[in-house]
């Protein structure tokens, strides 16, 4: 029994020292997790950052991956390293105190997706990201502003509805991208949105469709004409306080632009010819314009009659032409006084006023009422417009420089003096037309162009050109009218409709020094009844004419060129034949004479010796003699060939060598060197000259 008695106590003692280790362990186990809760709180700022309370200074490290970084960070500068989507670590979304994050200019190819959903401000400018897909936006449902400008972005890479879940975001930048329209899908919440340097080239009427927040659009740096902005485009921006166009391709502003509450409207930079009367009515609020860089020579009157506030007025690069047509704005400027600041007004014409401000012509603009009190010329120079009418079409005239195709705006209704044929009637104008003054031909080049040539008696200082398309009915139709310099003969009228009759006329306008425009004969420019002629433009799917003329154009011009340089070839062609056959004849010419002469003296009766005929013909192997010898000639060399007499006289010339030597012996110094020379033969007695008979 005792030793039952003592194992009992020993198996209740290794339970005991059992079940205290299992606690242990426990404890353990539960002290260590505690301790790294506790140490993830506590981790302190990464050696390779700076840290200043919430903030988090890790950018310009060169870092490819992120470092552990405190909990307790809100805002983190992680720009300008080397981090791709792969370095981004996964622990970042549990960093809920996080409300700005900066990451551009790194090497993200992909919209981060393990980010904070407290995030409020988001920048990944200067990355590479494509896709904006709507799972990553659906992450950060309180982003207020998201900035991702130069990536690669295009319309079709942005998922549909990826803004759904983004019900706060306020600013959406996405200039320098690949956009080639209005992203869709758009939150209601958007306040300002940049979509400029991008390859957007129209805008259709629902583009900015519930954006009833929006206060500021830059659309600058894009592809935008007229023609493809719809007309009740920004109407529905009632909001809209800034508006920007910059860079465009503008030649009026947008119609139906918003008035309510804009206060910056730009619009320079692109290819405006004309301010029309009334686009910038109801903008009260309107505090800057800026018209810089355009191509316009005037502003109608009454342009700038509701901007009460406006301060600054900018309109460098404009080519001006300061006549009385700017009168009105000359006044408005001096009552606007020191309440605006304007940049620019400087005129380019008249020569007499170029490279001064508008606000100095005071003086200048005094002549033009003159001009109009008393009705006689001043001779100031500048350009004396007459009145058309009252009110708002009291405008007077000038020269202004002409687009380089036809202008864009329309006047639904006729002009005071302007008289234009009834439409209702059968009328059989053709291609031209002759007035009194002035002689118009017209000719269409293409589907949708005309060109308008004319020749004038008298010079005029400007030309009105209208133009109008005849519908199918006898209500009037709509008509462009534009003024033209007077010193050009020749428009084009572009962007016309195919297959479709065109009346167009023209009117020369004369400044004279008296209040009125006076035409060429004296009559007012309201009595002139301008010179029409009725064309129509060629359907579409023909070829043009332009095109078929300039080929045709071409192939003529090519002719002159071939013919002259097959003439030319065909000449120095010539001229080798002739050479070859002149050098041949030379040669066999000199065979032949030789044969010849060779053939005849073989057939010659021989009345001469051998050495008579060598003699005769100074042959040098003859007369090459080895040392002192003879040569003989004939006597009677001048009388005729006589028989063979029975006897003859010759001359014998003693011959020597100059040296007194033989011709193929080396020279030797002779003792008496009298004898080697004719002259030693004389001193010796022995004539020169012998006769013997043979």
């Amino acid at each position: 029994m005792a030793p039952e008695g003592i194992v009992e106590p020993r198996d209740l003692l290794f339970l005991l020292l059992l079940c205290f280790t299992l606690l242990a362990e426990l404890m353990e186990m539960t002290g260590a997790s505690s301790l790294g809760l506790d140490a993830d709180d506590n981790i302190e700022c990464p050696f390779v950052c700076r840290c200043d309370e919430d903030f988090i200074y890790c950018n310009d490290r060169g870092l490819s991956v992120i470092p552990p970084l405190p909990p307790s960070a809100s805002i983190l500068y992680l720009q300008n390293n080397h981090v791709d989507n792969a370095g981004l670590p996964k622990s970042l979304e549990f960093h809920t105190k996080v409300r700005v994050i900066y990451l551009y200019d790194n090497e993200l190819d992909d919209f981060p997706m393990h980010l904070p959903p407290s995030l409020k401000e988001l920048h990944l400018q200067d990355n590479n990201i494509r896709v904006l897909p709507r799972a990553a936006m659906a992450r950060l449902p309180l982003l207020e502003k998201l900035h991702l400008d130069d990536n690669s972005v295009s319309t079709v890479s942005i998922e549909d509805q990826a803004f759904a879940d983004n019900p706060r975001l306020r600013l959406l930048f996405l200039s320098r991208n690949h956009l080639s329209s209005i992203p869709s899908g758009l939150p209601a919440s958007l306040e300002e949105l940049r979509l400029d340097d991008n390859r957007i080239s129209t805008i259709p009427t629902h583009a900015f469709r519930g954006l009833s927040s929006l206060r500021r659009l830059v659309l600058d740096g894009n592809l935008l004409a007229n023609q493809r902005i719809a007309d009740d485009t920004f109407s529905r921006l009632s909001n809209l306080t800034e508006l920007s166009l910059v860079r465009n391709s503008l030649q009026t502003p947008p119609l139906n632009m918003p008035s309510a509450h804009l206060q910056r409207l730009s619009l320079q930079d692109n290819n405006i010819i004309h301010m029309p009367r009334g686009s910038l009515d109801g903008m009260r609020r309107l505090q800057r314009l800026d018209l810089s860089g355009n191509n316009l020579t005037t502003l109608p009157r009454g342009l700038f009659r509701d901007l009460e506030n406006l301060g600054q007025l900018l309109v460098r690069g404009n080519p001006w032409h300061c006549g009385c047509n700017l009168r009105w704005l000359h006044d408005w400027l001096e009552a606007k006084g020191n309440t605006i600041t304007v940049r620019g007004f400087i005129c380019q014409t008249p020569e007499r006023v170029r490279d001064m401000a508008l606000r100095d012509l005071t003086n200048q603009m005094d002549e033009c009422d003159l001009a109009a009190a008393g009705g006689a010329g001043v001779g100031t120079g500048i350009a004396v417009g007459g009145n058309r009418g009252t009110g708002a079409t009291g405008g007077v005239l000038s020269t202004t420089l002409s687009p380089p195709q036809g202008s864009l705006f329309t006047l639904r209704s006729k002009r005071p003096g302007l008289g234009l044929p009834d439409t209702g009637l059968d009328y059989t104008l053709s291609s031209s037309g002759v007035g009194k003054n002035l002689a118009l031909n017209v000719k269409p080049l293409s589907h949708d162009s005309i060109r308008v040539t004319w020749s004038v008696a008298q010079s005029s200082s400007s030309f009105r050109l209208s133009w109008l398309r005849l519908g199918t009915t006898s209500a009037m139709g709509s008509i462009t009218e534009t003024l033209v310099r007077g010193d050009r003969r020749e428009y084009l009228l572009t962007s016309l409709q195919p297959s479709s009759s065109y009346i167009i006329c023209m009117v020369p306008l004369v400044s004279n020094t008296g209040s009125r425009s006076i035409l060429p004969g004296g009559d007012q420019e309201s009595n002139e009844v301008p010179v029409c002629a009725r064309t129509e433009t060629s359907d579409s799917s023909l070829p043009d004419d332009e095109q078929v003329e300039d080929e045709h154009s071409d192939q003529i011009t090519s002719l002159p060129l071939a013919g002259i340089i097959g003439g030319a070839t065909a000449i120095v062609s010539l001229v080798l034949i002739i050479a070859i056959f002149c050098w041949y004849g030379h040669r066999a010419g000199r065979f032949t004479s030789r044969d010849h002469y060779s053939h005849n003296s073989s057939r010659k009766s021989k009345h001469y010796d051998d050495y008579i005929e060598s003699g005769t013909k100074k042959d040098n192997t003859i007369l090459e003699i080895r040392g002192p010898g003879f040569q003989m000639t004939p006597m009677p060399t001048r009388e005729p060939m006589q028989p063979k007499p029975v006897r003859e006289d010759y001359i014998i010339h003693t011959i020597f060598p100059s040296n007194g030597t033989g011709l193929y012996k080396p020279a030797q110094n002779i003792p008496n060197s009298g004898y080697g020379t004719n002259r030693g033969y004389r001193e010796g007695g022995i004539p020169d000259i012998d006769y013997s008979y043979t």
